[in-house]
């Protein structure tokens, strides 16, 4: 490992490449995956940087043979990453589920893109759902932790290797190619900072004296397979109870609720800024962790506010979350643009408008 990388240090990097090095920093022992626009340059930056380090990184067949190289990396103990793009993560959806059932940890990067299909390479936050209501087949649930910057892209990295080793189940970075492409200023963590945690569990041959380590998904009684949901679901309660993340900003007066996440939610602050300029209230709940979901905090807030507007790169997909948790102690309204388009702070604010004029709300002095 070179010197420069034995301290925290300030860059300006491209989304995507400050993703790679934040896992070398991590500690990260293997990565897999398959180019796909636009995260491509996380493997390439891998594949340049990784003679530098004590990591296996290795471009597969395909999407479908790295996820199972990851199971394979993980079952033995490895810190191990994948990143793909909609389509990729796609297909890596069984495997996925595999993981899950299996309790076994690593880190999973989907920085999105237009679709539905083969779509665009531009920008968009339509896999909400396909993140956070599972994906695959199963009760099951990923943690999912969603950025809004450079910086956060490589801070991420370490909280979703700490959250998937913590849990023992996949964890998933959501971001989307516009956040994967630009560049920012930040500070990389220092290399080492990550303490790799002990797996008692993992299979690296028999140990002597003790029972043999088998790690599946396959449970054919049902009895067991039943055993082994419960247990999945009184973790993901947990995670629910100990694990919520979110932002807020000039929420103590709002009238109205701007609620966002990744991207979106930087857009809105400009909009926020542009409607207090006008005299209306406005306030903002950003997510960081889609799953878990900030729902109590919503709740608490849609008691206080007129209405609520819910802001994303896609048809309405957290949109629903939101409604679930308002539970109508307000009207929930939309603003939302699709297939690559990402909506300007005047855009935003003029459905802000739109919606206090619904509301009567009043401005202030």
């Amino acid at each position: 490992m070179s010197t420069n990388d034995e301290k925290s240090e300030i860059r300006i990097m491209k989304g995507n490449e400050a993703l790679a090095e934040a896992a070398f920093r991590a500690g990260m022992q293997a990565y897999f995956g398959y180019p796909i626009t636009p995260q491509s340059e996380v493997i390439e930056y891998l594949m340049e940087e990784q003679p530098k380090h004590d990591c296996v990184v290795l471009q597969a067949e395909s999407e479908v043979a790295a996820i199972n190289m990851v199971f394979g990396a993980s079952g033995a103990g490895a810190r191990v990453m994948i990143s793909s793009s909609g389509p990729g993560v796609s297909l890596m959806q069984e495997g996925i589920s595999y993981m899950a059932s299996a309790q076994l940890p690593c880190l999973l990067v989907n920085v999105q893109r237009g679709g539905p299909g083969l779509g665009t390479i531009q920008p968009s936050q339509g896999d909400y759902f396909q993140a956070t209501k599972g994906g695959g087949h199963g009760d099951y649930r990923l943690i999912v932790l969603a950025p809004s910057s450079v910086q956060e892209m490589a801070d991420f990295v370490f909280d979703g290797f700490r959250l998937a080793e913590k849990y023992r189940t996949p964890a998933m970075i959501l971001t989307d190619g516009a956040l994967g492409q630009m560049m920012e200023k930040l500070q990389l963590p220092p290399a080492g900072s990550l303490p790799h945690t002990e797996t008692t569990w993992a299979t690296r041959g028999k140990p002597e004296g003790k029972e043999r380590r088998i790690i599946t998904s396959l449970f054919m009684q049902p009895e067991k397979m039943e055993e082994v949901n419960h247990q999945l679901q009184a973790k993901y309660r947990q995670i629910e109870a100990e694990e919520v993340r979110f932002e807020e900003y000039g929420v103590e007066d709002a009238d109205v609720l701007l609620v966002a996440f990744g991207l979106v939610a930087r857009i809105c602050q400009k909009t926020m800024q542009l409607a207090r300029q006008k005299g209306l209230r406005v306030g903002i709940l950003r997510p960081i962790t889609l799953f878990p979901f900030p729902s109590k905090r919503i709740a608490e807030l849609a008691s206080t506010v007129d209405a609520v507007l819910t802001v994303e790169m896609n048809a309405g997909q957290m949109l629903e979350d939101v409604r679930l948790a308002v539970e109508g102690r307000c009207p929930v309204h939309f603003k939302g643009r699709m297939g690559g388009m990402i909506p300007s702070p005047e855009e935003v604010l003029e459905a802000v408008e739109e919606v206090a004029e619904k509301h009567n709300v009043e401005l202030s002095r």
